[in-house]
């Protein structure tokens, strides 16, 4: 929320309870990207074994929040014959679970990668904001509304606000190409 530059940090856990934390190196970074795209790529073909194998069709679960600011897996999460909720924010998902009378653990579970040991929710991982928030500046964004009605919206600064609209922006650039068709090279 103030605006800065993003960074990623690692937070391990020692036996006796005592956690420490260290800035991570860009090479640190990259590698454990690519651990956890490759844990959702196999999640993915594990799912599309089955499916061919019964002629099923794979059925995803991004949401708007998600698939808009890019957190999916290109080949990963991200794939999907179908994705029926791709439209809806995180908290219409949760509300029509509600609806739809399922079980309370699935109504009230946090988000979560479901990759690393410690708990984390995928709103701080990668949002900045709980989800209720992140999905009411989003629809905000999306409809040309100013920061100081953001700001007054989720009692933030309006240096906040504006904070969060370019984070919205720059995801969008930075993850446009996972959602991009693959290119295809011209003949000779």
């Amino acid at each position: 929320l103030a605006g800065g530059f993003n960074y990623f940090r690692v937070i391990v856990e020692t036996p006796t309870g005592e956690r420490r934390e260290a800035r991570l190196s860009h090479q640190h970074y990259l590698q454990i990207v690519a651990a956890t795209n490759f844990k959702q790529r196999v999640r993915k073909t594990m799912e599309y074994f089955h499916a061919d194998r019964l002629n099923y069709a794979v059925v995803g679960t991004p949401n708007r929040l998600e698939y808009d600011q890019g957190f999916f897996v290109k080949n990963g999460d991200g794939s999907a014959d179908v994705k029926p909720i791709a439209h809806l924010y995180k908290t219409q998902v949760y509300a029509m679970a509600r609806h739809m009378l399922l079980p309370g653990e699935i109504c009230n579970a946090i988000p979560t990668t479901d990759t690393y040991s410690l708990a984390q929710g995928q709103d701080e991982f990668y949002f900045g904001l709980p989800y209720g928030q992140m999905d009411l500046a989003l629809w905000a964004y999306e409809h040309g509304a100013d920061p100081a009605a953001l700001c007054k919206a989720l009692v933030i600064s309006a240096q906040a606000a504006q904070a969060v609209y370019v984070d919205i922006e720059a995801k969008r650039r930075a993850t446009r190409y996972l959602a991009a068709a693959p290119i295809r090279m011209p003949s000779s």
